[in-house]
């Protein structure tokens, strides 16, 4: 890539630090990243934030520049017919702060980018030296930790920017643009519109609908055991004088157990397996109670736990799930601002190494507060499984040469618990083995039968815990066994004697596979290898918020709008969504960023296709003929008549002509033909009132989220033949039905068709007054009057229908009054949100149940119930909530004095790339340095 005009040969990658006679401008990702090392860096730094990405594709029409708004590939932003050359525009909201970077530029010496050391930072840095053009050297400048010495260190060993990461970026936002912006159209037109569809998270949605589909085929098979205790008889030594064992054999043939059995609840085979039912179960245990039995045998074999790996990204957001029920996003959120603050390293790694001075510095702490028997001889030396690795950072780690402990960091909430887990993990990570001994004891003795049955009961003790002292990791499945637990049986020998105290039979039942949690769906995304491990959080996020998945607990639960996209997207781009294409293209976009690769030809063949495969383009024009969108929508109700389909305005049941709606919460495996059967059985809370003389259509009642309503029912259109024209562009939609909520005095059981059509036709049109039209309308607020921007509120909803022109007249020559109404009681009291430290409780608002600390308001989401809604997923809301509320204004800095020979700025927004080797177009942009997701077209 040829340099700027200007930067040429002045990237410098080593200078002396010092800022003596000059000015030197320090541009980073967040305010607080920037404050952060503004007080490390001194005087001779002005440090800036760039508030993140600063230009981008266009996301919509009127960002498109006039000269290409012309050109048949203007709506991608990417110009497919040559070299994929992309158009940037600066964001809207940059527009102001791009002006005030650029006049920060003009009054430097040097300007030093010190955007995050990942390939987003680095194009982050790219697109700020394009965009701001300087005329004076540029120098890149990177580090792992915002310490005084890292930053310090940093600014005086500078570096260029690294031009194969940008390529691979930037070629990444292209891919990702095209597939968006292909595939989700398709969706819009076949399944509902403002859909989405992303390279990743439609294989994340995938993945959540397959486990689905498993839980949907499975059938539970029914086994039962025996549980025996057993006393040793008064048996000198050291531990328990019982312990419990399971019947494992019945004359040699083995007990039947949960993985014996197929997902159809079918025995794997009935070779040498027992199955015993409750009966057969039942009868054995009859029979052995009384029986005589001994030890067959004792085995001893030595136990030993080695530390876990120091965290990286994925294992960081999985330990947080587990043991703090924090969301990827939260967990993500949290660590920003530790590293930002310099309490831990850089967040976004896939490395497990540690440099020489962390190491030294966990083995001190552990040699401190655990003693030097628990430190060995040597540093432990971790190294990354994780397919091609970004090994640039360090693992996730307190940051610094010495580690603080959670107590002197003076941190509190959410964040002191990270920052402890975090420290933890480090320090145990240099710490010796846990060792002990594992023990299995075999029981054997004759029912009154003659059978011979044979127990067995394992346990485990620790004799050296070694790191399990500092740290155990937690696990997915609530009922496993943590490391440190352990299991004393007491000392028995060989022959020994032993007495039956009970003899229980124990019905068991095989369990469909769990759904997933955020944290084993961050664990199968990385086992497969799809996506980068820095974009998980934000590709849950985009699915939850798309309505893709909601949250049962902490399981997510596809809708059965997932169904229909996944559906659709199997049937018609299966390459799209195979997770093997996805890995492979993740594979060829760390070749581009190694050197192995070039984008054009990759992104041509993606795109157009070749002998062997076909493209994206042709792909998606080819199939939309193909789609029926009554087909891809539609699932039969096994075992039943029923047909579940998913309509444009929510899922519902057809059966005969006749429509049931399905609850939106209920879960895809909860359908069952029992439950279709009740739904269909259980009175209809709709009810028709009859029909519109003016349109044809009928009228029904109904009751919504927000209470009863009446609307007009609207016809599904008929899909238009593919290939004709639509008027000006534009697709055929369904007609919007009118809805017009009851007044308070209706009731939906009374409510009458004249009634109901005085309702849909408002606003009504009360007259004229200063030349503006007033109308009377029901409201968030209530019933109120209207006048241009003007209004006033009505004292009952019926003076809407009643209130005369003179009357409008006389309440808009009063004052407006304002005021607000008492705050109502909460529905519940929560604990404390771990972030704010403050009450969470949740209310009823004017748009349903929401969760609030005071500040901040989150409505519930499908799946939430202000009965069972848990601490951790109140303050998982407020927290998202937070998220995306625009930041607080800063207080405008006071510009320097401008030098008498200040530079020229320019004021270009747009840029089009001329070659084709520079890098290609850049990822979305999040605020404080947060990494994008793969979403489709805003819409």
């Amino acid at each position: 890539m040829p340099p700027k005009k200007g930067s040429a040969g002045k990237n410098g990658s080593k200078d002396s630090g010092t800022a003596t006679g000059g000015n030197r401008l320090v541009i980073v990702e967040s305010p607080a990243k920037a404050k952060t090392i503004a007080g490390y860096l001194g005087p001779g730094y002005t440090v800036e934030s760039s508030i993140g990405h600063i230009r981008d594709l266009p996301t919509k029409a009127a960002e498109i520049p006039a000269r290409y708004k012309s050109e048949p590939w203007a709506r991608l932003g990417v110009d497919v017919e040559h070299d994929f050359e992309p158009i940037y525009v600066v964001n809207t909201d940059k527009k102001s702060h791009v002006k005030k970077l650029k006049e920060l530029v003009a009054q430097a010496d040097e300007l030093y980018l010190a955007t995050d050391e990942d390939r987003e930072g680095e194009a982050i840095a790219w697109h700020l030296r394009e965009e701001l053009a300087p005329e004076v050297p540029v120098r890149r400048m990177v580090f792992n930790e915002i310490t005084r010495d890292a930053i310090r260190h940093a600014a005086e060993n500078t570096r260029d920017l690294n031009l194969r990461l940008v390529d691979a970026q930037e070629t990444r936002r292209i891919l990702d643009r095209l597939y968006g912006y292909e595939v989700s159209p398709v969706l819009w037109k076949k399944v509902m519109p403002k859909l989405s569809a992303g390279r990743v998270q439609s294989v994340a949605t995938r993945l959540v609908v397959e486990r689905e589909r498993e839980r949907i085929a499975f059938t539970s098979a029914e086994y039962w055991g025996l549980k025996a205790v057993f006393d040793t008889l008064g048996a000198a030594g050291e531990g328990p004088g019982t312990f419990t064992a399971n019947l494992v054999a019945v004359d040699g043939a083995r007990v039947a157990v949960g993985r014996d059995f197929t997902a159809q609840g079918e025995l794997r085979s009935a070779s040498g397996v027992l199955h015993l039912d409750e009966q057969a179960a039942r009868a054995l245990a009859e029979r052995l109670s009384g029986s005589d039995f001994a030890v067959r045998t004792v085995e001893r074999k030595p136990y030993k736990r080695s530390p876990y790996a120091p965290f990286r990204t994925t294992t960081l957001q999985q330990e947080a799930s587990r043991k703090l029920g924090l969301s990827a996003k939260q967990t993500m959120q949290v660590a920003q601002r530790l590293y930002e603050n310099g309490f831990i390293t850089y967040m976004r790694t896939d490395s497990t190494t540690l440099s020489d001075s962390a190491v030294a510095a966990a083995r001190d702490q552990a040699t401190r507060l655990y003693g030097a028997d628990h430190v060995p001889a040597k540093p432990r030396v971790y190294s990354s499984k994780v397919k091609n690795a970004q090994e640039a950072h360090e693992a996730v780690r307190p940051a610094g040469d010495t580690f603080r402990t959670p107590a002197q960091t003076g941190l509190s909430g959410a964040e002191y618990r990270l920052y402890e887990l975090i420290w933890k993990r480090t320090v145990a990570s240099q710490m010796k083995d846990a060792v002990g001994e594992s023990v299995t004891v075999k029981v054997a003795g004759a029912s009154s039968s003659g059978e011979q049955a044979e127990f067995t009961a394992t346990g485990k003790i620790i004799t050296f815990h070694g790191f399990l002292k500092a740290y155990v990791e937690g696990a997915d499945d609530p009922e496993a066994e943590l490391d440190d637990r352990e299991r004393r049986l007491p000392p028995v020998e060989e022959g020994q004697p032993l007495k039956s105290e009970e003899m229980q039979a124990e019905g068991h039942s095989t369990r469909p596979p769990a759904r997933y949690t955020e944290a084993t769906l961050v664990k199968e995304l990385e086992d497969r290898e799809i996506g980068r491990p820095s974009t998980y959080a934000s590709i849950i996020g985009t699915i939850l918020d798309r309505g893709y998945v909601f949250k049962k607990g902490s399981a997510l639960v596809p809708s059965f709008l997932a169904f229909a996209v996944v559906q659709l997207l199997e049937k018609h781009f299966g390459n799209l969504v195979d997770y093997d294409f996805t890995a492979r293209m993740e594979d060829m976009l760390d070749g581009i960023a190694r050197g192995d690769a070039e984008r054009v030809p990759w992104l041509r063949r993606f795109y157009y296709g070749d002998d062997e495969e076909t493209g994206l383009k042709e792909l998606v024009g080819d199939h939309l003929a193909e789609i029926d969108p009554r087909e891809i929508s539609s699932f039969p109700v096994p075992g039943t008549d029923i047909v579940m389909r998913v309509g444009r305005y929510g899922p519902y049941m057809e059966r005969d002509g006749r429509r049931v709606n399905v609850p939106e919460d209920l879960a895809p495996d909860e359908l069952t033909p029992e439950k279709a059967e009740e739904l269909f059985a259980a009175p209809s809370d709709d009810r028709e009132l009859g029909t519109d003389p003016e349109t044809g259509r009928a009228v029904v009642v109904k009751n919504g989220r927000f209470g009863p309503y009446v609307t007009e029912v609207v016809p599904e259109p008929e899909p238009a033949p593919e290939g004709e024209k639509k008027a000006k562009g534009r697709s055929k939609q369904a007609a919007k039905p009118r809805t017009s909520s009851l007044l308070k005095s209706m009731s939906p059981d009374t409510v009458t068709l004249e009634e109901a059509l005085k309702l849909l036709s408002l606003p009504r049109v009360v007259g004229e007054l200063d030349g503006e039209q007033v109308t009377a309308q029901n409201g968030r607020f209530g019933p109120y009057l209207k006048k241009g921007t003007d209004s006033r509120s009505l004292e009952t909803e019926e003076q809407i229908f009643t209130v005369t022109l003179e009357e409008a007249q006389e309440l808009f020559a009063k004052p407006k009054q304002r005021g607000r109404r008492a705050a109502a009681a909460p529905l519940r009291e929560l604990g404390t949100d771990p972030a704010t430290e403050k009450p969470m409780v949740v209310k009823d608002g004017r748009f349903g149940p929401y969760v609030t600390d005071g500040e901040t308001n989150a409505s519930l989401r499908k799946g939430d119930e202000v009965e069972s809604i848990t601490d951790e997923r109140a303050a998982e809301l407020l927290a998202e909530r937070r998220a995306k509320a625009p930041a607080k204004k800063a207080p405008a800095a006071k510009a320097p004095a401008k030098k008498t020979a200040a530079k020229k700025t320019t004021g270009a927004t747009t840029t089009r790339k001329s070659s084709a080797k520079k890098p290609s177009a850049k990822k979305t942009g999040e605020p404080k340095g947060g990494k994008g997701g793969t979403s489709g077209p805003a819409s």
